[in-house]
């Protein structure tokens, strides 16, 4: 694949980040052929996520390369990703030079906390839809949104979607058929509840009791985030 032109990507690692997130876009993504990765962090220490294993990361922020498509996943963790000012500049700084800006789920908040949603159509996981206007972006219900270099995926499993679009729009339509026959992407979902309009109100109260639990003061946080962007 070395006459077709390189491309570099950088996956931005962050604690207690949904590694799905990650792990589908990048099975994607780095079958376009002739690409290099670097999984960036805030030091070389492993990254805990949310299925209880780590990753460990290639680069700091202070070592990588500028990447020409920068990817960031999402997850609990994206909160204070998004209040850590070395993470949101060095994702400001990518996405100002990179060819392709995306992100799955969350992630897409983490883009909007470094300024890079502010005027474009974006989407994100369906508890958090709400929160992208905080950050000027225009959201919008669809599995993965492209607006000129902007590309964002919904919740979690979107990823392999997102993937498979951005692999048509960089590489053809042919290879991304492709590359989805190599992983054998043929979904058929035993249940048809990946939706909060599908599933049983019962299951969908459930699951925003869990996330009250487990982090009550989401809303408030990143709404003080965009006011501090918003401020600056």
């Amino acid at each position: 694949m070395a006459s077709i032109p390189a491309l570099h990507i950088g996956f931005v690692l962050f604690p207690d980040m949904t590694q799905l997130d990650f792990t589908g876009p990048a099975q994607v993504l780095t079958r376009m052929g002739n690409t290099t990765i670097e999984l960036v962090a805030k030091s070389l220490d492993p990254v805990s996520t949310d299925a209880g294993f780590t990753l460990q990361p290639t680069a700091t922020f202070a070592a990588a390369r500028m990447p020409d498509i920068l990817f960031v996943p999402g997850g609990f963790g994206v909160v204070p990703a998004m209040e850590d000012a070395e993470t949101v500049a060095w994702v400001r700084q990518a996405g100002e030079q990179a060819q392709w800006v995306t992100a799955v789920c969350t992630g897409a908040l983490l883009l909007g906390a470094a300024g890079l949603l502010k005027g474009y159509r974006a989407t994100t996981h369906w508890a958090s839809h709400h929160s992208l206007a905080l950050f000027g972006a225009e959201p919008v219900h669809e599995r993965y949104v492209f607006d000129r270099n902007r590309v964002t995926g919904g919740g979690v499993t979107a990823g392999i979607d997102f993937g498979l679009a951005l692999v048509a729009a960089i590489r053809g339509d042919d290879h991304a058929k492709f590359v989805q026959l190599s992983i054998e992407y043929d979904p058929q979902p035993p249940f048809d509840a990946g939706s909060p309009d599908k599933v049983e109100p019962d299951i969908l109260d459930r699951y925003k009791k869990m996330v009250a639990r487990m982090a009550s003061d989401r809303d408030a946080r990143t709404r003080a985030v965009a006011e501090k962007l918003s401020a600056s």
